[in-house]
C-alpha cells in the first residue's frame, strides 16, 4: 500500500489529486491548515485528515509524528501555495516589477518556497525508509525562464514578479534535492492554467485536467525520471 501526503489538499488541485490517488489505491493524508475544512474534505473522499500549515514548524512536526505513528510515507506532494491574488478576479492584477516590494513577496515565499523546504526536510527521514519514495513539487509554467523570455508566449506577457519567482525557486529546489537523493524520484510539475481559488477561477482548465500530471508523477516507478520539470505533454524548458 502506497501512503501519500498532499499539502493544501482540502480544495482545488490538491483535493482532485487526492480523489484520483485514492481511486488508484493510495492511502492519502489530506493536509489542510484548517482542521474542520480538512476533516470535511477527508470524509468526502475517504482520506485521512492531518492539520498541516506549511509555514509553521510545529504544525509540520506534529504532522510528521502523526504519519510516522501510522506507518510512514511513500509519496509527498508539495501542493500548498498562494499567489497573492486570492480574492481578486484577474490574474494580471499581480503587482509588476515597478511596484513589487519585499513585504509583498515575503508571505508568498514563506508558503511557496520555505514551505516546500520545511515540509520536505521534515519528511525526508520517513521518505528515505520507503522502498519507492517520490516527491512531487507543484510548480508553474510561469517558472520557466525560457518561456518568460520568449516573445509571443503567455508567460512572456505575464507582468507579475512574486508568484513566478517563487515557483522558479521551487524548480531549483527540485533539481538540487533530486541530485542529493538519487534513490528518490523528485520532480516539478506544471498543472497548467487551472480554474482554482489561486487565480480567482479564471483558469481555462478544469481541476481534473490540471491534476493529471500531478497524479501521473506521484505514481512513478523507481526507474522513472527525477530532477525534471513536466506538464501533461512532457518535459518543459527551464
Amino acid at each position: 500500500m502506497t501512503t501519500t501526503l498532499i499539502t493544501g489538499a482540502n480544495k482545488g488541485l490538491g483535493f482532485e489529486t487526492a480523489r484520483r490517488l485514492i481511486a488508484a489505491g493510495h492511502t492519502v493524508y489530506l493536509g489542510s491548515r484548517d482542521a474542520e475544512r480538512g476533516r470535511r474534505a477527508a470524509e468526502q473522499l475517504g482520506a485521512r485528515a492531518v492539520v498541516l500549515d506549511v509555514t509553521d514548524d510545529a504544525s509540520v512536526a506534529a504532522a510528521v509524528k502523526t504519519i510516522e505513528a501510522d506507518g510512514g510515507l511513500d509519496v509527498l506532494i508539495n501542493n500548498a501555495a498562494i499567489s497573492g491574488l486570492e480574492g481578486q478576479t484577474r490574474e494580471t492584477d499581480e503587482i509588476g516589477a515597478g511596484a513589487v516590494t519585499a513585504d509583498i513577496m515575503r508571505p508568498i515565499f514563506d508558503t511557496n518556497v520555505f514551505g516546500v523546504v520545511r515540509v520536505t526536510h521534515a519528511f525526508l527521514p520517513l521518505l528515505r525508509r520507503s522502498a519507492a519514495p517520490v516527491v512531487v513539487n507543484v510548480s508553474s509554467g510561469l517558472a520557466s525562464l525560457t518561456r518568460v523570455t520568449t516573445p509571443g508566449t503567455p508567460a512572456y506577457l505575464y507582468p507579475g514578479v512574486a508568484y513566478p519567482t517563487s515557483k522558479a525557486a521551487v524548480n531549483m529546489i527540485t533539481v538540487q534535492t533530486a541530485k542529493a537523493f538519487p534513490d528518490m524520484r523528485i520532480n516539478a510539475v506544471e498543472p497548467g492554467y487551472t480554474a482554482t481559488d489561486l487565480n480567482g477561477h479564471t483558469g481555462t482548465q478544469t481541476v481534473e485536467e490540471g491534476a493529471e500530471i500531478i497524479v501521473r508523477m506521484a505514481q512513478l516507478n523507481p526507474d522513472g525520471p527525477t530532477g525534471g520539470y513536466f506538464d501533461a505533454n512532457g518535459a518543459l524548458p527551464w
